[in-house]
Protein backbone atom coordinates (compact mmCIF):
# COMPACT_ATOMS: atom_id res chain seq x y z
CA UNK A 1 0.00 0.00 0.00
CA UNK A 2 1.31 3.44 -0.94
CA UNK A 3 2.24 5.66 2.02
CA UNK A 4 1.52 8.99 0.31
CA UNK A 5 -0.85 10.33 -2.30
CA UNK A 6 -0.78 13.33 -4.62
CA UNK A 7 -3.48 15.99 -4.63
CA UNK A 8 -4.04 19.64 -5.46
CA UNK A 9 -4.33 22.23 -2.73
CA UNK A 10 -6.45 25.37 -3.02
CA UNK A 11 -5.61 27.41 0.06
CA UNK A 12 -7.16 30.69 -1.15
CA UNK A 13 -9.69 31.88 -3.70
CA UNK A 14 -8.42 33.04 -7.06
CA UNK A 15 -7.41 32.06 -10.57
CA UNK A 16 -5.84 28.78 -11.72
CA UNK A 17 -2.44 29.80 -10.33
CA UNK A 18 -3.67 29.42 -6.73
CA UNK A 19 -3.65 25.64 -7.25
CA UNK A 20 -0.63 23.92 -5.72
CA UNK A 21 0.42 20.29 -6.10
CA UNK A 22 0.90 18.59 -2.72
CA UNK A 23 1.87 15.19 -1.36
CA UNK A 24 0.09 13.96 1.76
CA UNK A 25 0.01 10.82 3.92
CA UNK A 26 -2.13 8.14 2.30
CA UNK A 27 -5.68 8.13 3.72
CA UNK A 28 -6.90 5.08 5.62
CA UNK A 29 -10.57 4.17 5.25
CA UNK A 30 -12.69 4.12 8.40
CA UNK A 31 -15.05 1.23 9.08
CA UNK A 32 -17.68 2.46 6.60
CA UNK A 33 -15.36 3.86 3.94
CA UNK A 34 -13.59 2.68 0.81
CA UNK A 35 -10.25 3.91 -0.51
CA UNK A 36 -10.30 4.58 -4.25
CA UNK A 37 -7.26 4.79 -6.50
CA UNK A 38 -8.44 7.52 -8.85
CA UNK A 39 -7.98 6.86 -12.57
CA UNK A 40 -9.68 9.98 -13.90
CA UNK A 41 -11.32 13.09 -12.48
CA UNK A 42 -13.32 15.89 -14.06
CA UNK A 43 -12.37 19.55 -14.42
CA UNK A 44 -15.56 21.54 -14.88
CA UNK A 45 -16.81 25.10 -14.91
CA UNK A 46 -18.31 24.40 -11.50
CA UNK A 47 -14.86 23.43 -10.21
CA UNK A 48 -13.36 26.69 -11.49
CA UNK A 49 -16.18 28.69 -9.89
CA UNK A 50 -15.59 26.96 -6.54
CA UNK A 51 -11.85 27.62 -6.84
CA UNK A 52 -12.61 31.30 -7.41
CA UNK A 53 -15.23 31.39 -4.65
CA UNK A 54 -17.94 32.52 -7.07
CA UNK A 55 -20.71 33.46 -6.68
CA UNK A 56 -19.61 35.01 -3.41
CA UNK A 57 -22.57 33.78 -1.39
CA UNK A 58 -21.35 30.23 -2.13
CA UNK A 59 -18.55 30.94 0.35
CA UNK A 60 -21.09 30.38 3.11
CA UNK A 61 -20.74 26.68 2.20
CA UNK A 62 -17.17 26.63 0.87
CA UNK A 63 -15.48 28.80 3.51
CA UNK A 64 -15.77 32.52 4.12
CA UNK A 65 -12.16 33.64 3.75
CA UNK A 66 -10.61 30.55 2.13
CA UNK A 67 -11.75 27.16 0.84
CA UNK A 68 -12.50 25.11 3.95
CA UNK A 69 -11.61 21.73 2.44
CA UNK A 70 -8.18 22.78 1.15
CA UNK A 71 -8.45 20.35 -1.78
CA UNK A 72 -10.14 20.59 -5.17
CA UNK A 73 -12.12 18.34 -7.47
CA UNK A 74 -15.58 16.80 -7.15
CA UNK A 75 -16.09 14.00 -9.67
CA UNK A 76 -13.90 10.91 -10.05
CA UNK A 77 -13.62 7.32 -11.22
CA UNK A 78 -11.19 4.62 -10.19
CA UNK A 79 -10.64 1.31 -8.44
CA UNK A 80 -11.33 0.31 -4.84
CA UNK A 81 -7.99 -0.60 -3.24
CA UNK A 82 -9.01 -0.89 0.43
CA UNK A 83 -12.26 -1.19 2.39
CA UNK A 84 -13.28 -0.61 5.99
CA UNK A 85 -14.39 -3.45 8.24
CA UNK A 86 -18.09 -2.53 7.99
CA UNK A 87 -18.24 -2.19 4.18
CA UNK A 88 -20.55 -4.75 2.59
CA UNK A 89 -21.52 -3.59 -0.90
CA UNK A 90 -18.09 -2.86 -2.37
CA UNK A 91 -14.86 -4.82 -2.40
CA UNK A 92 -11.24 -4.43 -3.40
CA UNK A 93 -10.92 -4.45 -7.17
CA UNK A 94 -14.31 -2.91 -7.92
CA UNK A 95 -14.28 -0.17 -10.56
CA UNK A 96 -16.38 2.76 -9.31
CA UNK A 97 -17.25 6.36 -10.06
CA UNK A 98 -18.66 9.01 -7.82
CA UNK A 99 -18.73 12.45 -6.29
CA UNK A 100 -16.56 13.70 -3.46
CA UNK A 101 -19.19 16.15 -2.21
CA UNK A 102 -18.15 19.03 0.02
CA UNK A 103 -14.99 17.21 1.13
CA UNK A 104 -13.69 17.76 -2.45
CA UNK A 105 -10.27 16.24 -3.26
CA UNK A 106 -11.21 14.33 -6.43
CA UNK A 107 -8.30 15.83 -8.41
CA UNK A 108 -5.87 13.48 -6.70
CA UNK A 109 -4.45 9.98 -6.89
CA UNK A 110 -6.55 8.61 -3.99
CA UNK A 111 -9.69 9.46 -2.06
CA UNK A 112 -11.64 7.94 0.83
CA UNK A 113 -15.44 8.03 0.53
CA UNK A 114 -18.27 6.52 2.53
CA UNK A 115 -19.75 3.32 1.16
CA UNK A 116 -23.16 5.01 1.37
CA UNK A 117 -22.01 8.17 -0.47
CA UNK A 118 -22.70 9.06 -4.10
CA UNK A 119 -20.69 6.15 -5.50
CA UNK A 120 -21.71 3.61 -8.15
CA UNK A 121 -20.08 0.61 -9.78
CA UNK A 122 -18.68 1.50 -13.19
CA UNK A 123 -19.97 -0.60 -16.10
CA UNK A 124 -17.24 -2.22 -18.20
CA UNK A 125 -18.61 -0.50 -21.29
CA UNK A 126 -17.98 2.96 -19.79
CA UNK A 127 -14.40 4.25 -19.74
CA UNK A 128 -12.86 5.75 -16.61
CA UNK A 129 -12.66 9.11 -18.40
CA UNK A 130 -16.35 9.04 -19.33
CA UNK A 131 -17.42 7.85 -15.87
CA UNK A 132 -15.52 10.68 -14.19
CA UNK A 133 -17.73 13.22 -15.96
CA UNK A 134 -21.15 11.71 -15.27
CA UNK A 135 -21.77 13.32 -11.89
CA UNK A 136 -21.22 16.78 -13.36
CA UNK A 137 -22.63 17.54 -16.79
CA UNK A 138 -24.73 14.43 -17.28
CA UNK A 139 -26.40 14.14 -13.88
CA UNK A 140 -26.96 17.88 -13.58
CA UNK A 141 -28.62 18.12 -16.99
CA UNK A 142 -30.71 15.00 -16.41
CA UNK A 143 -31.78 16.35 -13.01
CA UNK A 144 -32.84 19.72 -14.39
CA UNK A 145 -34.67 18.34 -17.41
CA UNK A 146 -36.51 15.51 -15.65
CA UNK A 147 -36.90 16.59 -11.99
CA UNK A 148 -36.97 20.37 -12.26
CA UNK A 149 -38.37 21.26 -15.71
CA UNK A 150 -40.19 17.91 -16.07
CA UNK A 151 -39.82 17.88 -19.85
CA UNK A 152 -42.56 15.96 -21.64
CA UNK A 153 -42.57 14.36 -25.08
CA UNK A 154 -43.60 16.85 -27.76
CA UNK A 155 -42.48 19.93 -25.85
CA UNK A 156 -40.05 22.49 -27.28
CA UNK A 157 -36.77 22.94 -25.39
CA UNK A 158 -34.13 25.62 -25.90
CA UNK A 159 -30.69 24.90 -24.47
CA UNK A 160 -28.51 27.97 -23.95
CA UNK A 161 -24.86 26.91 -24.07
CA UNK A 162 -25.19 23.75 -26.11
CA UNK A 163 -21.51 22.86 -26.48
CA UNK A 164 -20.37 22.53 -22.85
CA UNK A 165 -20.55 19.50 -20.58
CA UNK A 166 -24.12 20.29 -19.49
CA UNK A 167 -25.23 21.42 -22.92
CA UNK A 168 -23.99 18.43 -24.91
CA UNK A 169 -25.66 16.13 -22.39
CA UNK A 170 -28.87 18.20 -22.34
CA UNK A 171 -29.27 18.06 -26.12
CA UNK A 172 -29.12 14.27 -26.04
CA UNK A 173 -31.37 13.94 -22.99
CA UNK A 174 -34.04 16.33 -24.28
CA UNK A 175 -34.10 14.40 -27.54
CA UNK A 176 -34.38 11.09 -25.67
CA UNK A 177 -37.33 12.54 -23.74
CA UNK A 178 -39.11 13.22 -27.03
CA UNK A 179 -38.71 16.99 -27.13
CA UNK A 180 -38.06 19.24 -30.11
CA UNK A 181 -34.62 20.62 -29.33
CA UNK A 182 -33.01 23.95 -30.17
CA UNK A 183 -29.58 24.91 -28.86
CA UNK A 184 -27.34 27.96 -28.97
CA UNK A 185 -23.66 27.53 -29.80
CA UNK A 186 -20.85 29.12 -31.76
CA UNK A 187 -20.68 28.46 -35.49
CA UNK A 188 -17.69 26.17 -35.02
CA UNK A 189 -19.74 23.89 -32.77
CA UNK A 190 -22.89 23.79 -34.89
CA UNK A 191 -22.14 20.44 -36.55
CA UNK A 192 -21.31 18.85 -33.20
CA UNK A 193 -24.62 19.96 -31.70
CA UNK A 194 -26.54 18.75 -34.76
CA UNK A 195 -24.82 15.37 -34.54
CA UNK A 196 -26.10 15.04 -30.97
CA UNK A 197 -29.69 15.38 -32.15
CA UNK A 198 -30.54 19.09 -32.03
CA UNK A 199 -33.29 20.03 -34.47
CA UNK A 200 -32.15 23.66 -34.62
CA UNK A 201 -28.76 25.21 -33.80
CA UNK A 202 -28.57 28.98 -33.34
CA UNK A 203 -25.28 30.83 -33.74
CA UNK A 204 -25.44 33.15 -30.74
CA UNK A 205 -22.88 35.51 -32.33
CA UNK A 206 -25.27 36.44 -35.14
CA UNK A 207 -28.73 35.63 -33.79
CA UNK A 208 -30.54 35.88 -30.47
CA UNK A 209 -32.43 32.59 -29.99
CA UNK A 210 -34.85 34.36 -27.64
CA UNK A 211 -35.92 36.78 -30.39
CA UNK A 212 -36.45 34.40 -33.30
CA UNK A 213 -40.23 34.30 -32.89
CA UNK A 214 -40.27 30.79 -31.41
CA UNK A 215 -42.01 29.91 -28.15
CA UNK A 216 -40.39 27.37 -25.84
CA UNK A 217 -41.90 25.20 -23.13
CA UNK A 218 -38.49 25.02 -21.44
CA UNK A 219 -35.41 27.22 -21.59
CA UNK A 220 -32.46 25.45 -19.97
CA UNK A 221 -29.75 28.06 -19.38
CA UNK A 222 -26.75 25.82 -18.73
CA UNK A 223 -24.31 28.70 -18.21
CA UNK A 224 -26.35 31.36 -16.45
CA UNK A 225 -25.96 33.68 -19.45
CA UNK A 226 -29.57 34.83 -19.43
CA UNK A 227 -32.38 35.28 -16.89
CA UNK A 228 -36.05 34.51 -16.40
CA UNK A 229 -36.98 38.09 -17.25
CA UNK A 230 -34.97 37.99 -20.47
CA UNK A 231 -36.53 34.68 -21.53
CA UNK A 232 -40.10 35.31 -20.33
CA UNK A 233 -41.38 36.59 -23.68
CA UNK A 234 -40.01 33.47 -25.41
CA UNK A 235 -41.75 31.06 -23.02
CA UNK A 236 -45.12 29.43 -23.67
CA UNK A 237 -47.98 30.12 -21.25
CA UNK A 238 -46.73 27.44 -18.86
CA UNK A 239 -43.08 27.74 -19.83
CA UNK A 240 -40.22 27.09 -17.43
CA UNK A 241 -36.84 28.80 -17.21
CA UNK A 242 -34.33 26.56 -15.42
CA UNK A 243 -30.70 27.31 -14.62
CA UNK A 244 -28.07 25.48 -12.53
CA UNK A 245 -26.28 28.75 -11.66
CA UNK A 246 -28.07 30.26 -8.67
CA UNK A 247 -27.83 34.02 -8.26
CA UNK A 248 -29.88 36.58 -6.41
CA UNK A 249 -31.93 37.44 -9.52
CA UNK A 250 -32.87 33.80 -10.07
CA UNK A 251 -33.73 33.40 -6.39
CA UNK A 252 -35.97 36.46 -6.58
CA UNK A 253 -37.69 35.22 -9.73
CA UNK A 254 -38.21 31.75 -8.26
CA UNK A 255 -40.01 33.24 -5.26
CA UNK A 256 -42.13 35.59 -7.37
CA UNK A 257 -43.16 33.03 -9.99
CA UNK A 258 -44.05 30.49 -7.33
CA UNK A 259 -46.87 32.87 -6.36
CA UNK A 260 -47.65 34.96 -9.46
CA UNK A 261 -48.18 33.92 -13.06
CA UNK A 262 -48.01 30.61 -14.87
CA UNK A 263 -44.51 30.95 -16.30
CA UNK A 264 -41.89 29.84 -13.79
CA UNK A 265 -38.24 30.24 -12.89
CA UNK A 266 -36.87 27.07 -11.30
CA UNK A 267 -33.72 25.83 -9.61
CA UNK A 268 -32.78 22.81 -7.49
CA UNK A 269 -29.17 22.01 -6.60
CA UNK A 270 -28.46 18.63 -8.15
CA UNK A 271 -25.29 18.21 -6.11
CA UNK A 272 -27.13 18.72 -2.82
CA UNK A 273 -29.54 15.82 -3.34
CA UNK A 274 -29.20 12.75 -1.14
CA UNK A 275 -26.86 9.98 -2.34
CA UNK A 276 -29.78 7.66 -3.03
CA UNK A 277 -31.22 10.29 -5.40
CA UNK A 278 -27.85 10.63 -7.12
CA UNK A 279 -27.58 6.88 -7.55
CA UNK A 280 -31.11 6.69 -8.98
CA UNK A 281 -30.49 9.50 -11.46
CA UNK A 282 -27.13 8.10 -12.54
CA UNK A 283 -28.67 4.66 -13.01
CA UNK A 284 -31.12 6.27 -15.44
CA UNK A 285 -28.23 7.97 -17.25
CA UNK A 286 -26.36 4.66 -17.50
CA UNK A 287 -29.49 3.06 -18.97
CA UNK A 288 -29.54 5.75 -21.67
CA UNK A 289 -25.88 5.05 -22.39
CA UNK A 290 -26.59 1.33 -22.66
CA UNK A 291 -29.37 2.04 -25.19
CA UNK A 292 -27.12 4.38 -27.22
CA UNK A 293 -29.25 7.44 -26.43
CA UNK A 294 -26.47 9.26 -24.63
CA UNK A 295 -22.70 9.39 -24.87
CA UNK A 296 -20.52 11.93 -22.99
CA UNK A 297 -18.70 14.29 -25.32
CA UNK A 298 -15.01 14.26 -24.41
CA UNK A 299 -12.86 17.25 -25.28
CA UNK A 300 -9.41 17.09 -23.66
CA UNK A 301 -7.52 14.82 -21.29
CA UNK A 302 -4.63 16.24 -19.26
CA UNK A 303 -2.16 14.55 -16.91
CA UNK A 304 -3.04 15.19 -13.27
CA UNK A 305 0.22 17.15 -13.03
CA UNK A 306 -1.21 19.65 -15.55
CA UNK A 307 -4.34 20.53 -13.56
CA UNK A 308 -3.53 24.25 -13.71
CA UNK A 309 -3.48 24.11 -17.51
CA UNK A 310 -6.75 22.19 -17.49
CA UNK A 311 -8.37 24.94 -15.38
CA UNK A 312 -7.00 27.61 -17.72
CA UNK A 313 -8.51 25.82 -20.70
CA UNK A 314 -11.92 25.46 -19.03
CA UNK A 315 -11.89 29.18 -18.25
CA UNK A 316 -11.47 30.06 -21.94
CA UNK A 317 -15.13 29.07 -22.34
CA UNK A 318 -14.24 27.15 -25.51
CA UNK A 319 -14.37 23.57 -24.30
CA UNK A 320 -16.59 21.13 -26.17
CA UNK A 321 -18.09 18.74 -23.70
CA UNK A 322 -15.90 17.45 -20.89
CA UNK A 323 -12.33 17.86 -19.66
CA UNK A 324 -10.63 15.32 -17.40
CA UNK A 325 -7.25 14.74 -15.76
CA UNK A 326 -5.71 11.28 -15.41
Amino acid sequence: METTFNAWDVSRYGGPDVLTSVSRPAPTPTAGQVLVRIRASAVSRADSMMRAGQPKFARLFLGLSRPRSGLIGTCFSGDVVAVGDAVRTLQVGDAVFGEAGLQFGANATHICVDETASVLTKPETVSYEEAATLFDGAMTSWHFLTRVAKVQAGETVLILGGSGSLGTAAVQFAKALGAKVSASASARNAELIKSLGADVVVDYASQDPLKDGCAYDVVFDTLGVSSFRATKSALTKKGRYVCPVLGLALLRDMLLTAVFGRKQAKFAAAGMSKPEVHRAELSEVLALMASNQFSPVMDRTYPLADLVEAHRYVETGRKRGNVVVV
